[in-house]
């Protein structure tokens, strides 16, 4: 029976050591790709895992600093005083983070001095305005009186998005800067139709009709002051001021809602509804007033 012949192994030691090398750098080249793009996952994850970090802290920062700007024109104690024919007192702008320069009261006492701080969407600021504003208003004007007007920005979060606290006391900032004697009636325009809490409350637009309405003659600055928020960033640093006290001329370490009215110093904890009730608040202050100020009666001099 035959055998059958073997047939020769093709295969030869140097052609399966490099069959072998091959297959080595194969695998190397593989894992090495694999490396960078693990690298690169990693190293695209750190980046940004760094970019959002620093993205939250420039929010932050852009939050916390606001810019510095000039204040509005009669308007360096963060008020409006307005005295006898309705006149406002003058004064200049502000420097950017300037203090506020502090009205002084009538040393002699014949003049009731008035303080009002007040957000332009508070419900109970307006109660009280549209209670009192208008027998003031006479008082105010022959002089027995002073009222200055200090509007805040509180409820700025409370009108649905439009930030509508700010943006009106920013309004009542662009009067007062450009037509301060048409600031009374804008101030009670503002109160007299006032928009509810938790609405949008006005738009600029109607801001700037309200202001032409009031007898303001230089509406065009006034309406591009409303335009590009000229002073809300003062605004906001003045009601801070307000917020973290101390009051000036009062023994008031700082507000702690929406409103707050002094007489002569003294806050009104009174009816804000009832006219009569402030009234009587504002003799007794005068009262007060008055006895304190008054010349002591001289003593007898001994006859020699």
């Amino acid at each position: 029976m035959s055998q059958e012949t073997p047939q020769p192994d093709d295969s030869r030691p140097g052609d399966v050591r490099a069959a072998a090398r091959e297959k080595a750098r194969q695998l190397r080249t593989s894992h090495q790709r694999k490396e960078r793009r693990r690298r690169a996952l990693i190293g695209g994850g750190i980046t940004v895992a760094v970019i959002a970090v620093l993205a939250i802290v420039a929010v932050v920062l852009v939050g916390a600093i606001r810019p510095t700007v000039p204040g509005p024109k009669n308007m360096a104690s963060d008020g409006v005083l307005v005295g006898s024919g309705l006149k406002v007192k003058t004064t200049t702008a502000l420097k950017a983070d300037a203090a506020p320069v502090t009205s002084t009261p009538d040393p002699s006492g014949s003049t009731v001095d008035i303080r009002i701080y007040a957000d332009y969407l508070c419900k109970l600021c307006g109660d009280f305005q549209r209670t009192n504003l208008k027998q003031l208003e006479p008082l105010v004007k022959n002089g027995a009186v002073t009222v200055e007007m200090h509007p805040v920005a509180i409820y700025t979060s409370h009108s649905a998005g439009t930030k509508y606290s700010l943006r009106a006391a920013n309004a009542a900032a662009c009067v007062a800067n450009y037509d301060p004697n048409a600031f009374w009636k804008f101030n009670a325009s503002l109160f007299e139709k006032q928009p509810a809490e938790g609405g949008p409350g006005l738009s600029d637009d109607v801001l700037k009709k309200r202001a032409e309405a009031s007898g303001a003659s230089r509406t065009n600055d006034i309406d591009a002051c409303i335009d590009d928020g000229r002073f809300k960033s003062w605004v906001t640093t003045a009601s801070d001021r307000a917020l973290s006290g101390p009051i000036p001329n009062s023994d008031v370490k700082k507000m702690t809602n929406a409103l707050l009215v002094l007489v002569n110093g003294k806050p009104y904890t009174g009816s804000l509804t009832s006219a009569d009730d402030f009234k009587a608040f504002v003799l007794q202050a005068q009262g007060d007033q008055y006895s304190s100020t008054a010349t002591p009666t001289p003593t007898p001099s001994a006859t020699p």
